[in-house]
């Protein structure tokens, strides 16, 4: 049987593979190779999510994802792409201000705020290999981002997506999602699987059902589904229109999926809340459904109004 070790810098550790299962043992770091190591661990963990942390992982005490998601189904080519949605310059934006917690939080903390809510899992131990892995992966990709000659930094994507002045139509999104996204993600929304081993997650993620993103997440926002659908769906050819993007994220966001729980403990500051969050509670009096679908416009004056007041 081929075996693989992969040493870690970071948490003194050792990563003994034999397929898909992974034991870990005590081991002393050992300098630039262990570091190399790590990172390249924790792009793994990006694109191989579903197998070393999902449901299907051997070490119960590794399931953290709740989903057969992989972090790369949003976040494309391991977050390499520059554009919507990219990880290049992600580490060097935190520590940052985070309105849905009430604080500040550093990189570890937003990725486990994915974990909990995209993924649909559990938080990751903040001194776990897996947690100083990815970290380490995503300050890598910052500072070659960094040394990045301007053309490469250019993204190609779609002008940005401009927000409809009305309401998202989800039965017109679903006439957009039969004739654009279903010959990937399926008729029934419920993806493509890479192989039949379920461990191996997905071609074309699921975009609803138990295997999706929860209610938490940032994607089941109308706008932010939105904006990432206008500038990277369909893959490879994103030419859809900013009405068309706007109806079929509605139409994606009021499928069922998994629920997670205390969302109304989201946001302590109600008026950082943003407008497209499908959750209360609210600091205005629009009806849950104009939050949630829209239109958009007479919330964020509101808003506006609200900060130009208290300014």
């Amino acid at each position: 049987m081929k075996f693989t070790i992969i040493s870690s810098l970071v948490a003194g550790v050792v990563i003994v593979g034999a397929g898909t299962s992974l034991a870990y043992r005590r081991a002393a770091p050992s300098g630039a190779a262990s570091a190399a190591a790590t990172e390249d661990y924790g792009r793994r963990l990006l694109t191989e999510t579903s197998m070393l942390m999902g449901p299907d992982q051997p070490d119960p005490s590794k399931r953290y994802t709740g989903s057969r998601l992989q972090c790369g189904s949003c976040h494309l080519k391991a977050g390499t792409e520059p554009g919507t949605l990219a990880l290049v310059e992600a580490f060097p934006k935190y520590p940052r201000v985070s309105g849905r917690d009430g604080g500040v939080g550093d990189i570890k903390q937003r990725i486990n705020g994915c974990m909990t809510r995209s993924m649909n899992g559990r938080a990751l131990p903040l001194d776990s290999v897996e947690m100083n892995a990815m970290s380490m992966y995503l300050r890598t990709l910052g500072e070659q981002y960094v040394v990045t000659s301007v053309s490469r930094r250019a993204t190609h994507e779609p002008k940005a997506f401009v927000t409809p002045d009305r309401a998202a139509n989800p039965e017109a999104g679903k006439r957009v999602y039969e004739t654009r996204c279903a010959i990937c993600h399926g008729g029934d929304g419920l993806g493509l699987r890479s192989t039949n081993t379920p461990s191996r997650g997905y071609v074309f993620p699921p975009l609803w059902g138990p295997d999706s993103f929860n209610d938490g997440a940032g994607t089941h926002r109308v706008l932010t589904a939105a904006r990432f659908i206008k500038t990277r769906m369909p893959l490879g050819k994103p030419d859809l229109s900013d009405d068309d993007a706007f109806d079929v994220a509605a139409y994606i966001n009021v499928q069922p999926r998994p629920e997670m729980a205390d969302l109304e403990k989201d946001y302590p500051d109600r008026t950082t809340k943003p407008v497209d969050n499908p959750y209360g509670p609210y600091a205005d009096p629009f009806p849950i459904e104009q939050h949630r679908l829209g239109p958009f416009k007479p919330i964020e004056a509101f808003y506006a109004k609200l900060k130009k007041a208290g300014s």
